[in-house]
């Protein structure tokens, strides 16, 4: 018993740094998002079915697709009301042209939705990840509003921009200003 007592402290031990940098992720953001200038990374909602599409998809046809799970479309409403009732100013959403994409920036209800190609998924378009990645890093790098910019994308691109593997929803905040080297600023994973 005295040995699992042990296992157990050391366990909490060594999650508490881990706590710690969640939260310390979590201030960042929310503190960038309020500030205003900022790019926020939004990988889609929960979209069942694995990795990429399926054999003989179409970006034009939403029954070809994975598409956003009922949680996803919850998650997409709850992410949306969280974001307002934060008073997060959003002065432009872009979104991959993937209907989970599309679907999770609408269901967001923070304003118009910009389908961006160059946001398409990476994972399915991987003999042109580098011009999509150079693309999406040129948008960012180009960010000047007061507001915020929201671009709803795939965790793949989001990892080829950043290193970061999002989890659905999740949000990486990053400065703008810069198409060399995307700096985030922390993490939002609003369940």
């Amino acid at each position: 018993m005295r040995r699992n007592g042990f296992a157990i402290v050391a366990l909490l031990l060594g999650l508490a740094p881990a706590a710690e940098t969640a939260r310390a992720d979590d201030a960042a953001a929310w503190s960038a998002l309020r500030a205003g200038g900022h790019v926020a990374l939004m990988r889609h909602a929960d979209a069942p079915g694995g990795v990429g599409d399926p054999p003989g998809f179409r970006v034009d046809d939403c029954a070809t697709q994975r598409n956003l799970s009922a949680k996803g479309r919850a998650d997409a409403k709850r992410i949306g009301a969280r974001l307002k009732s934060e008073e997060i100013a959003v002065d432009q959403i872009l979104a991959s042209p993937w209907c989970r994409c599309m679907d999770t920036a609408t269901l967001l209800e923070l304003g118009p939705v910009e389908a961006a190609p160059t946001f398409g998924n990476v994972v399915v378009l991987r003999d042109q990840t580098a011009a999509l990645t150079a693309g999406a890093r040129a948008v960012i790098g180009k960010w000047t509003g007061r507001g915020n910019l929201l671009v709803v994308t795939h965790g793949a691109n989001i990892l080829a921009l950043t290193t970061i593997s999002p989890a659905s929803g999740e949000i990486v905040v990053v400065r703008s200003g810069s198409a060399d080297r995307i700096e985030p600023v922390g993490r939002l994973l609003l369940d």
